[in-house]
Order: structure tokens, then C-alpha cells, then sequence
């Protein structure tokens, strides 16, 4: 069965190769991005030194690795949930011999390896060449980094698919769908690094799983930070993810009863 799961990923990375032009525009468009956020951020930081603990230096490293992460751990998945369960073919999916949250995590993690070796690698090169982008030369941040970007792709794709389970709930879940992407988008720190944030909004976005997405492993990228800490915030991320494990199993027992098809 894990052999399954495994091709269930080669079978979507091969999928996306036949839409691999539109990610080659989406390389100018995320580059587009983080030019446009270095510069904004050159005017911020115009007389500082350093905002909220972070150097010109290191917030141009933040921008530029967080925007190009999110290409990896970005997905659909509450979208293609939900359409599933609108049109029915999610029924089906429940008398197969395997575990249909899981299929859905691994068809992300195809599309998440295609974005990362075809679109985050070569943005982000590209980006290293037009703006002051400080690359760690350890190793050891490196692989860091890599670890707690496996962590960004699971927890959000686990809250996609908390947001996906909730058209078994309601009939149309487009907008909890947004409200969901704009919430991640912000509060995650991708658009404003979480330590920017009035102290009291600060507080509370530490207490909630956004921050485990975008902020965490840019933070640890861009030296903001370093050390000892870094295990305490890889356990923040492992923390969250056996935490949103335990609402997407009471949600989905839930909705196994609760299928209400609204077509086919």
C-alpha cells in the first residue's frame, strides 16, 4: 500500500509537467512579487538599521525564501475536496482500499516536488541574481530549512483539507475557501513577517498554527533565527501538525455520515 501512496506522487508530478508553462510565468510573476516587496521594504527601512530585529539584509532573504516556499507548500487540495463532494465522486472514494485524506496529501506532495524543482529552484536563482539575496553558506541551515519546509507543506495542506471537509457541512464552502487563502497569506507573516505585528496580535498569531507555515522556517533561512532556537521552533511545527491530526479525524468521521451530493 505505501508503494501506492509513492506513485499516487510520481503519477501527479507527471501531471503537472503537461501544465509546466504556466509555472514557467509563474516564475516572473513570484520574481515580480519580490521585487516589488524589496522595494517597498528599501523605503520601510530608509534611516534603520533594523525593524522589529531584522536588517535590510535579512528581510530581502525573508521575502525572497518565503514567497518561493510558498510555491512548494502551496495547493488546492480544499478546493478539489470540495468539488468532489459537490459532484459525488467522493462516495466512490470511500469503498477503495486506501485512506482518501491520504491520497489527497500525497497527490499534494507531487504537485509540491514539481513546484519545488521546477519553480522555487529557479526562482529563487533568478531572484539571488537581481536583489541582495544573503544565502546561508551552513549546511546545517540548509537542511534545517528543508525539514521545517516538509512541516510548512503538511500543516498547510492540513488546513486545506480541514477547509475542504466543510462542504460536507454546508453547501457551498467558496467562501470559507478565500477567507481560508487570505488568512494564511497574512498571518502567516508571508506578506508581513509575524514580529511586525502590534505586540498583542503578535501574541495571539503565536498561539495559532499560521505561523508554522511562512514565518518559522523564513525566520530560521534568513538568521533572524539561530542556535538553540531552531529546535524550539521545529518542535513548534511538529507540535502543530499532531495537533490539526486530531480535528481532521473527528471532521471526517463526522462527514462520512453527512454526504449530501448536489449533483451527478
Amino acid at each position: 500500500m505505501t508503494g501506492a501512496y509513492i506513485d499516487l506522487i510520481r503519477i501527479r508530478f507527471l501531471m503537472m509537467l503537461a501544465y509546466r508553462l504556466n509555472y514557467y510565468t509563474g516564475i516572473l510573476i513570484y520574481v515580480a512579487n519580490i521585487g516589488a516587496q524589496y522595494f517597498l521594504w528599501k523605503a520601510i527601512y530608509s534611516g534603520s538599521e533594523a525593524i522589529a530585529g531584522m536588517d535590510m539584509a535579512q528581510m530581502t532573504t525573508y521575502v525572497a525564501v518565503t514567497w518561493m516556499a510558498r510555491a512548494f507548500y502551496f495547493n488546492n487540495l480544499d478546493r478539489e475536496i470540495s468539488n468532489e463532494i459537490k459532484d459525488g465522486s467522493v462516495a466512490i472514494q470511500f469503498i477503495r482500499p486506501y485512506n482518501y485524506l491520504v491520497v489527497k496529501m500525497m497527490q499534494g506532495m507531487g504537485e509540491g516536488l514539481f513546484r519545488l524543482l521546477l519553480f522555487s529552484t529557479p526562482g529563487m536563482i533568478i531572484a539571488s541574481l537581481l536583489f541582495p539575496v544573503k544565502l546561508p553558506t551552513d549546511p546545517y541551515v540548509w537542511l534545517t530549512f528543508f525539514v521545517m519546509l516538509l512541516f510548512s507543506f503538511l500543516i498547510n495542506s492540513q488546513i486545506n483539507i480541514l477547509t475542504g471537509l466543510c462542504a460536507f457541512f454546508m453547501e457551498n464552502a467558496e467562501g470559507m475557501m478565500r477567507m481560508k487563502r487570505v488568512a494564511v497569506d497574512l498571518f502567516s507573516g508571508l506578506i508581513v513577517p509575524i514580529s511586525f505585528f502590534p505586540l498583542w496580535a503578535e501574541s495571539i498569531l503565536k498561539v495559532l498554527p499560521f505561523q508554522a507555515i511562512s514565518y518559522l522556517p523564513g525566520a530560521v533561512f534568513s538568521g533572524k533565527v539561530s542556535g538553540v532556537s531552531v529546535g524550539s521552533v521545529i518542535g513548534i511545527q511538529v507540535i502543530w501538525f499532531l495537533v490539526l491530526l486530531v480535528p481532521i479525524v473527528l471532521m471526517w468521521r463526522q462527514a462520512r455520515h453527512r454526504l449530501f451530493v448536489q449533483g451527478g
